[in-house]
């Protein structure tokens, strides 16, 4: 395993979770903006109504993206455990042109 794939291994990781996580932070952030506005204008300094509405708009989030979440966790998913075999192969120095693991 070279170092440029380790570090290409790591970036695709990082944006996979940096794209699955953006949605419920995005609106995580949009509520949480809102109500910090509600809660300035009418003075009413309540904890509890920063967390109510941020869970359940995140939770409604979470719903109607979780067919697009579990797709592309799936699709990374797969890739690694299809692609395992030829990496692990290639570490060790077993990949030779024209000859295949049941040759072996």
């Amino acid at each position: 395993m070279s170092v440029e794939f380790a570090i290409d291994f790591g970036r695709r990781a990082m944006e996979l979770i940096l794209i699955l996580s953006l949605p419920m932070l995005l609106v995580g952030l949009i509520i949480g903006l809102l109500v910090s506005i509600f809660q300035a204008t009418t003075q009413i300094q309540e904890m509890t109504l920063q967390f109510i509405p941020k869970i359940v708009f995140i939770a409604l989030v979470l719903v109607l993206a979780g067919p697009w979440l579990l797709d592309n966790i799936m699709d990374y998913s797969v890739n690694i455990l299809e692609n395992f075999p030829d990496w692990i192969r290639t570490t060790e120095g077993l990949a030779t042109p024209g000859l295949e693991p049941a040759d072996m």
